[in-house]
């Protein structure tokens, strides 16, 4: 299948301290890719390299447009919502108005409407809690309402960095499947980084392997689930 977005021969770097050497990763329209890696791998200065928030060079290009020259507001318009580690929230806006500044720039307000009950179907809880400032949600529910704020952008591709850090085996189990349904019900593409490899090999068609910034594996999630050498000595389980 035609890849949504290619990553080629891309480096980065923090000020003068390179982080990413020659990254060359592909999603899958309409696909699940995961991201894994230790600490300190390159997992998030991949995604902020898409994104445009690092000093880069290489190739990266989104459903056949190259877009390593723009800037990061241009880079969301095309259709990427990144939903950062640490859930990004305005954590002391409600949960209504969270979601209505993702999508403050629309003027169509009936199918602004329509989006939000879209997103509710998808995560109930946040409709009853639409008033509640978003500081005092529970960590489950403000990763909820981070991947909500993505959706309401009306995303192709959707850059998730950590959804399950910090939550209960329980919720994490709930998002997930949650995450299944947006890409199945919505046909949105899905760039996953997660500390729990096992789930996220799981929910993955495709994974990347990252050390040292340096691209070390990539396959199929299941000839990479499956492989106990590279679960023994990369991942750790």
């Amino acid at each position: 299948m035609q890849p949504i977005l290619e990553l080629k021969k891309v480096d980065a770097w923090y000020g003068g301290t390179q982080a990413l050497f020659g990254v060359d990763c592909s999603i899958v329209a309409g696909g699940v890719t995961t991201l894994l890696g230790a600490n300190g791998a390159g997992k998030t200065s991949t995604l902020r390299a898409i994104c445009g928030m690092l000093r880069r060079s290489g190739e990266i290009w989104f459903d056949g447009q190259r877009i390593d020259g723009q800037r990061t507001e241009d880079i969301v318009r095309l259709g990427i919502a990144h939903v950062p580690e640490g859930r990004g929230t305005f954590t002391h806006l409600s949960v209504q108005e969270n979601l209505a500044l993702a999508c403050h720039s629309r003027r169509n307000k009936a199918q602004v409407a329509h989006d939000i009950e879209r997103v509710f179907s998808y995560f109930p809880r946040l409709k009853e809690r639409l008033r509640q400032q978003a500081g005092t949600l529970s960590g489950g529910e403000q990763q909820m309402l981070a991947i909500a704020r993505g959706l309401m952008l009306k995303p192709r591709l959707m850059l998730l960095d950590e959804p399950s850090f910090g939550l209960a085996p329980l919720v994490v189990q709930e998002i997930f499947h949650i995450m299944r349904r947006i890409n199945n019900e919505e046909g949105v593409s899905i760039f996953l980084i997660e500390q729990n490899a096992a789930l996220a090999l799981d929910l993955a068609d495709e994974a990347y392997l990252l050390e040292t910034g340096h691209v070390v594996i990539s396959g199929p999630a299941s000839r990479v689930r499956d492989d106990e050498a590279v679960r023994r000595t990369y991942l750790g389980y």
